[in-house]
């Protein structure tokens, strides 16, 4: 089941109203998915500064002290901002991998959910519409995002099994479907040295294109190898720090509709999704085919 949505922004003036915009997608989609919810908003680019998204199941105390804790641990100029269960982390880009060693030893109970220099994720368990009040997504701003609201069938309902899945700097997946051959996969992307945190199968997804870029494909040609190589029914949203890419299995089953103005690309898994987006009605809305690889860059 689950509902995904996604916009790309080409207007700059909309993109004070992204956050608002892509809500009000997801929200729309509950019914398709009453279990978990998430979404990932991309926003301007901090150059040498990385931001981390981190959740906390006690972010009163994890989060308390935190930022001092780190730099203490040899983490400077680190600053956090925390969103109810989240809080993102920013750092100079050399100290990444440092401060990612440190959280797991200074706050164990701490996830993180992505990292990049544009990017940010918000994922929990619960309806659309209370998960995105929770981190006032509305109020945020960017050039492009993607969304998923759950029905879980894979694994459990946790906040570590909601999408987006995020397993590469400024990479994150929305997936609707089913993947067969996710265990196969993932034993080559551990031995790749891939980071994995669950066992969703969507997670694979993500971690398979972020391989395929590492290899120095760009997003749309990760997808194209996709095809090949992921067995099951899937419809993929992906994001990266300057691209939006959509792909659907062969058989296409799951169902999805694309709309395309000056303004935007947008992504729903119903028409529904899209009717309230400005322009829609001079928008060239259609079916993405089967196999067939969308891809968009600013």
């Amino acid at each position: 089941m689950c509902g995904i949505v996604g916009l790309f922004l080409k207007d700059k003036s909309l993109e004070p109203q992204l956050g608002a915009l892509l809500s009000e997608m997801l929200v729309t989609m509950t019914d398709r998915g009453p279990d978990s919810a998430g979404i990932a908003i991309y926003g301007a680019d901090q150059n040498d500064l990385v931001k981390l998204t981190i959740q906390s199941p006690e972010p009163e105390t994890d989060f308390a002290g935190l930022t001092e804790d780190l730099r203490k641990a040899g983490i400077k100029n680190a600053s956090i901002l925390p969103k109810n269960t989240h809080a993102v982390i920013t750092v100079s880009s050399d100290q990444i991998d440092a401060t990612r060693s440190a959280l797991e030893d200074l706050r164990p109970n701490v996830r993180v959910m992505g990292t990049g220099t544009a990017m940010e994720i918000y994922k929990e368990v619960g309806l659309p519409k209370d998960v995105l009040e929770r981190f006032k997504i509305s109020d945020m701003s960017g050039t492009h995002g993607i969304g998923h609201t759950r029905m879980a069938t894979e694994s459990a309902v946790t906040t570590l099994g909601a999408h987006p899945f995020s397993t590469g700097s400024d990479q994150c997946l929305v997936h609707n479907g089913s993947l067969s051959n996710h265990n196969n996969l993932r034993r080559e992307l551990t031995r790749e040295g891939i980071r994995l945190e669950t066992q969703n199968d969507s997670e694979v997804a993500a971690a398979y294109l972020t391989g395929e870029m590492a290899k120095g494909k760009n997003l749309g040609e990760a997808l194209t190898s996709a095809l090949d190589d992921l067995d099951g029914f899937f419809t993929f949203v992906v994001g990266t720090k300057s691209g939006f890419g959509v792909v659907r299995d062969p058989i296409a089953c799951k169902p999805a509709v694309m709309a395309e103005t000056d303004a935007y690309v947008a992504f729903g898994s119903e028409y529904r999704a899209l009717v309230n987006l400005p322009g829609i009605e001079d928008a060239r809305v259609w079916e993405p085919e089967p196999a067939t690889v969308y891809f968009w860059e600013h």
